[in-house]
């Protein structure tokens, strides 16, 4: 098989990036686009040894479940790869994933629910980090073109919140009007690197950061006071990245205007979110995944539960009114004073965050005698590391609450807690982000006696 050569396959499953599956000549393709059911007429695009890549020239049959997407650009970018296909049918690709990774661990005897559905199905994102590069002598906003740094140019960005898609018009258009120049990444010169623009849900507050390569520009003082007349931005902040960097945020954050600050919630949880803050990013969907979580986890009113992993205490201080007392750390120092302060903010006693890592103080806290009774974990995509698992075991906690991002990492992961004593039964996946492949799961792990 050649790059370039045209061929017709029949495509019989999608992976786990959503992309279409054929095999052909002994070679598995992937089809980016393809629904199974499909025949495609496809252009080979790259061939390895025991696999290739194609794009789509022609669909010769349609599968019932395509949706016609108008704005390709979507799809192509990968911002929304799963956009052509109908909402019920992603949310039966997100069960597959699970139930296939079990499959692969042998582990087929666990129970895996239907996928909960979002209540937003586009426009559900309270966050957008959006590349600012230079498109034919201008300066643009959009999303990079899939395994590539060109910029495709979007003004709807589908799954973003539309008052976040307005606000990212705006500013565009202010920094067009002020000649600001957008960054070089080739050069690195240029000023303006990416617009990160977040919205409260319940507020409506807005927080616009100009992610920039210098601290001071000319045009700085003007742009300022032009974004601030945007209707709903309520802070402005200038994070400052010189970093020559795919890394997105510089470590440094400097106050332009308004607030350094804007407040959502999760249920009637309030939270103060910083311009580092992880917050979840689907606004409506979040309490029901906590929701999901704390009624598995059938919490007791005389419950300690250590929150690991806690950023700003999202989860943790959704727990606090069912439980006796909540411990949590992090090792973001930031994240920390964030999770005390929004214990505060809610009149939340019974919740208290430390710095450090999870693996060094769960250890520290079981030797001082403290009885944990539940363990929330919600890592990175990364999952935990067999340290942490080992300490978090040591503490002996008649459950653990694991909600992941990853349902490959959540799978090795439940594995090693097998390994040590505990088990589970069921997994539900979640589907906070309607449109790509992502899928979020929670599943409790109970002691064996």
């Amino acid at each position: 098989m050649q790059k370039n050569q045209i061929v017709d396959l029949e495509i019989t499953d999608l992976s786990y990036e959503a992309m279409g599956v054929a095999h052909l000549e002994g070679l598995t393709i992937f089809v980016a686009n393809a629904l199974p059911g499909e025949v495609v007429s496809a252009k080979i695009l790259k061939v390895k040894k025991n696999f290739a890549f194609a794009k789509i020239e022609k669909i010769k049959k349609e599968s019932p479940d395509r949706i016609n997407v108008k704005l390709r650009q979507w799809v192509q970018t990968g911002l929304a790869s799963l956009a052509h296909i109908k909402y019920d049918k992603q949310l039966e690709f997100k069960q597959r994933q699970v139930v296939n990774l079990l499959k692969k661990a042998h582990l087929d005897n666990i129970e895996v629910g239907q996928t909960l559905a979002s209540p937003e199905e586009v426009g559900y994102r309270n966050k957008a980090q959006v590349p600012v590069r230079d498109v034919k002598g201008k300066l643009d906003i959009g999303f990079f073109r899939r395994h590539s740094h060109d910029l495709v140019p979007l003004t709807n960005f589908f799954t973003t919140d539309p008052e976040i898609d307005r606000v990212l018009v705006n500013v565009r258009d202010i920094l067009r009007a002020n000649h600001v120049p957008a960054y070089d990444e080739l050069h690195h010169k240029g000023e303006v690197r990416y617009l990160d623009v977040r919205r409260s849900k319940a507020s409506g507050e807005i927080m616009v950061i100009l992610i920039t390569l210098h601290k001071d520009f000319p045009q700085l003082k003007k742009v300022t006071q032009e974004i601030s007349k945007i209707n709903g931005v309520t802070s402005i902040i200038l994070n400052h990245n010189p970093q020559k960097t795919n890394v997105i945020l510089g470590k440094k954050d400097y106050l332009l205007w308004g607030n350094d600050y804007i407040i959502d919630k999760i249920g009637d949880v309030k939270f103060k979110i910083s311009p580092q803050s992880f917050f979840q990013i689907n606004s409506l969907q979040t309490p029901r995944l906590y929701d999901l979580a704390i009624k598995k986890a059938n919490l007791q009113p005389d419950d300690v539960v250590i929150d690991a992993y806690s950023g700003i205490g999202t989860i943790g201080l959704s727990v606090a009114k069912h439980v006796k007392e909540v411990r949590g750390m992090e090792v973001v120092k930031p994240a920390v004073e964030d999770a005390n302060n929004n214990a505060r903010l809610n009149g939340i006693s019974n919740a208290k965050y430390v710095v450090g890592r999870a693996e060094d103080i769960m250890p520290q806290w079981a030797s001082e005698g403290l009885k944990t009774d539940v363990i929330f974990v919600d890592p990175p995509r990364k999952g935990l590391t067999p340290e942490f698992i080992d300490a978090a075991v040591k503490t002996a906690p008649k459950k653990i609450v694991y909600i992941s991002c990853n349902p490959a990492t959540m799978v090795r992961d439940l594995q090693l807690f097998q390994e040590q004593g505990y088990d589970f039964k069921r997994i539900d996946p979640v589907d906070m982000f309607p449109q790509t492949p992502h899928v979020e799961s929670v599943t409790v792990l109970t002691k064996q006696k």
